[in-house]
């Protein structure tokens, strides 16, 4: 009872906070852009609690954290209106009147608050506890690996793979994932000395039909900085909320080419689960984990498919470029088409988590 107390509320927080922050940056934007504002939810739902401000903004706090949103005075067109919202439109505060710029700065600020937020957490992180870093010092070799049977032994400082000179942990990884089976040489640091090591990449299939990756089958050593002074925290942390997004990016181009399983793809239950795993580690876990979430959460959005921000930043973009909005059918269809890929996208991740927990094994070993 008490771990799953605390992934909930571990899953609250975080999830609560991204939203938070992602639809602030949506609100001040359209405030700086002088549009006004209807209502700023967090979580759906029948709201739970509801107030107005002094702008006449209504905020709530709805049941389902699943997400949130912001709701833009004149957000739908005179096309799409009623005459009673016509009729209660506000001159010069609707969002379609606004010209196309500021509808674009309107939409994207959300994903921007996300990488602001992941910089920000970042910073505190690096300032007060000190940068991480993952070392390619081997720390652990799985019994069995590719590794092993080289003769691979912790404390082993890996610097070269073949004629590839090893720059960190990340080279490393990519460079061993996509030689599968490879017959090499791999050099490493043993007590002051480099010693030279045959190795055959060990192989892994991710799943049935996708081609398999290397692995080598250590672990690599984990240490954690000096405190950094505030500007260097700052620079460290725009540095590796870049470095994440990169990455994030390259693993999601490999599962779209195959070179990675779609298996890994985890959704909302994933999230909960991990969010209270990390929160047992302490709060540098957690600010690290919503981080990284934030980061992520910010570059989904930037994808161009419509229903997403990203989606209608490509439709203002093509308005920019040729001077008229994208006709309403395109959009409806565009729209449409969207919300079954994300519909589609969650129920797979979903799938994903429930047979990562073991859900559909203990279905199979308990009927019939």
């Amino acid at each position: 009872m008490h771990d799953l107390l605390r992934t909930v509320l571990a899953f609250a927080l975080v999830l609560g906070v991204l939203v938070f922050i992602h639809e602030l940056g949506h609100y001040l934007a359209a405030r700086w852009r002088g549009v006004h504002v209807e209502v700023f939810s967090i979580g759906f739902g029948k709201p739970l609690l509801r107030w107005h401000d002094s702008v006449g903004t209504e905020w709530r706090l709805c049941p389902v954290p699943l997400g949130g949103y912001v709701k833009p005075h004149g957000f739908e067109g005179p096309e799409d209106a009623t005459p009673e919202q016509i009729a209660a439109w506000q001159p010069g505060r609707t969002f379609h009147d606004k010209p196309v710029l500021s509808r674009a700065i309107v939409i994207i600020a959300g994903p921007v608050f996300n990488f602001l937020l992941a910089i920000i957490l970042f910073t505190g992180l690096f300032a007060f506890a000190g940068q991480p870093h993952i070392r390619n010092v081997v720390a652990d070799v799985m019994p069995g690996s590719a590794a092993a049977s080289a003769g691979i032994v912790p404390h082993d400082v890996i610097v070269r793979l073949g004629d590839h000179p090893i720059s960190d942990v990340a080279d490393l990884q990519a460079r061993v994932a996509a030689e599968p089976g490879a017959q090499t040489d791999v050099v490493v640091q043993r007590d002051g000395h480099d010693v030279t090591i045959p190795l055959t990449v060990g192989s892994v299939a991710d799943a049935k039909g996708q081609p398999p990756h290397g692995q080598l089958g250590v672990s690599f050593l984990a240490e954690v900085g000096a405190p950094q002074s505030l500007p260097r925290a700052f620079v460290s942390a725009v540095k590796e909320t870049w470095n994440v997004s990169v990455q994030t990016l390259a693993g999601l181009w490999q599962m779209l080419t195959g070179q990675h399983s779609t298996k890994d793809l985890g959704g909302p239950l994933r999230i909960a689960q991990m969010s209270g795993q990390v929160a047992q580690y302490g709060l540098s876990s957690l600010v690290s984990f919503m981080a990284l979430l934030s980061i992520n959460l910010g570059l989904i959005n930037l994808f161009p498919i419509p229903i997403l921000d990203g989606g209608r930043l490509m439709f203002y973009i093509l308005e920019g470029i040729m001077g008229r909005p994208v006709s309403r059918r395109v959009q409806q269809i565009s729209f449409q088409a969207g919300f079954a890929l994300i519909a589609s996208l969650f129920l797979f991740s979903t799938f994903n988590d429930l047979s990562h927990f073991g859900l559909f094994q203990w279905l199979a070993s308990h009927v019939g």
